[in-house]
């Protein structure tokens, strides 16, 4: 083979490389059963699959009841799928699914990765790409609907099924103890944070979404929940807009930034299976720039 084909030989295989590569957007469910576990076509959790949400979209299931430690697998087996070898991932996480990643992040984000092919069998698991292994995932950031990674006060007062194990994993000093939360492994989380709170509201401190109080959607760090607010109410300290710290001097997790602070109290917890409140921010938000 002379040089000008052996040119042209390694032009195509650079060619054929770039156009394997793909960009996708994983959505990670909280609370409560949705879609089929390992279906990742199958949005029934969060709205009509017609409605944009991030490129080349992904439902992320997982059933939504159980440990957070027992569900990280279906977490991994997405990750590997679309997020290893040339690809990349945005990702888009709500309430408990937000301590679910985080769990998965911190404990297995440095972790050699086989690359996979994009192409998922019925258990959600894909075939190996043939690539050389990875550390970690390709995850450009992620977009966080009331995340509840700082826990719940509504799961410390068991207003919820307490022989759910999710249920005792979302109490406020189990979820905060549960891994390091500075450990995103350099990856930015980008908070969106609901105020529409009502009947619940008494059991939780702050401001809140009627399910997570701000220390939690804001990404306040800390052992314990403290009593964050809107601008304007004198009863508690501010929760500030991005890194920085919030007015009393608590501070934020590393890599996370408060995107949307709901001054006008307009969105409340829940996604009604319609893309709804503050589900619905994050939603319009991946439509335009998880891309």
């Amino acid at each position: 083979m002379n040089k000008k084909h052996a040119l042209c030989t390694l032009c195509l295989l650079g060619a054929a490389s770039f156009a394997h590569s793909a960009n996708y957007t994983l959505w990670i469910n909280g609370r409560n059963p949705g879609g089929t576990p390992g279906n990742y076509s199958d949005f029934r959790y969060w709205g009509p699959d017609s409605v944009p949400a991030g490129v080349n979209k992904k439902a992320v299931n997982w059933d939504g009841r159980s440990s957070i430690a027992s569900q990280s697998g279906r977490v991994r087996d997405a990750l590997d799928c679309f997020c290893t070898g040339n690809n990349w991932c945005y990702i888009a996480s709500y309430s408990a699914g937000d301590l679910l990643l985080g769990y998965t992040l911190a404990n297995y984000g440095g972790s050699q990765r086989q690359p996979r092919n994009a192409t998922p069998n019925a258990a959600g698991v894909c075939g190996a790409s043939g690539a050389s292994p990875q550390a970690g995932w390709n995850i450009k950031w992620v977009r966080v609907a009331s995340g509840a990674a700082g826990g719940s006060e509504i799961a410390d007062a068991g207003a919820w099924t307490t022989s759910e194990p999710l249920v005792q994993d979302l109490k406020v000093g189990t979820a905060r103890a549960m891994y390091n939360h500075n450990a995103t492994r350099n990856i930015w989380f980008y908070m969106y944070a609901g105020a529409r709170g009502t009947a619940y509201s008494f059991l939780l401190p702050g401001q809140d979404d009627e399910v997570v109080a701000y220390h939690s959607s804001g990404a306040a760090a800390g052992s314990g929940g403290r009593s964050l607010c809107n601008p304007g109410d004198w009863l508690c300290d501010d929760l500030r807009l991005g890194t920085a710290a919030n007015q009393g001097g608590s501070t934020k997790w590393s890599y996370h930034s408060v995107e949307l602070r709901d001054d006008g109290e307009d969105y409340n917890h829940y996604g009604d299976g319609n893309w709804a409140g503050i589900i619905g921010v994050v939603r319009a938000a991946m439509a335009t720039t998880a891309n």
